[in-house]
């Protein structure tokens, strides 16, 4: 079992910048993905950014492309998610997630099995 701990939320305003970590702890995978999903209020949790195991690959929904940065320190164990050019409709609980299967560019939040707690960012406008 994996344990996942999000942190880097908060209050920012419009045009700002944040970065999100995610520290991972317990059971390790020779091969997996990591993801950042995100849920605002009366929404579906919707999928942000995703890494695979060796960084080689990364994938972003569309409204976040060029804006957001999804990366991993393998000796930390830590996923992190840099966000400029901070919008309102970013606003959201910013949840990552792992895939101990890895295979292929999940999207869905069926495909991750592991989840953290949640981080709250919030953008003024």
């Amino acid at each position: 079992q994996v344990q996942l701990v999000e942190s880097g939320g908060g209050l920012v305003q419009a045009g700002g910048s944040l970065r999100l970590s995610c520290a991972a702890s317990g059971r390790t995978f020779t091969t997996y993905a990591t993801g950042w999903f995100r849920q605002a209020p009366g929404k579906e949790r919707e999928f942000v950014a995703g890494i695979n195991w060796s960084s080689s690959n990364r994938w972003y929904t569309d409204s976040v492309k060029g804006r957001f940065t999804i990366s991993r320190d393998m000796v930390k164990r830590t996923l992190y998610l840099q966000m400029n050019s901070l919008r309102p409709e970013d606003t959201a609980v910013y949840y990552c997630a792992l895939d101990s299967y890895g295979t292929g560019e999940g999207r869905s939040v069926q495909g991750y099995e592991s989840w953290g707690q949640g981080t709250q960012v919030t953008v003024s406008s």
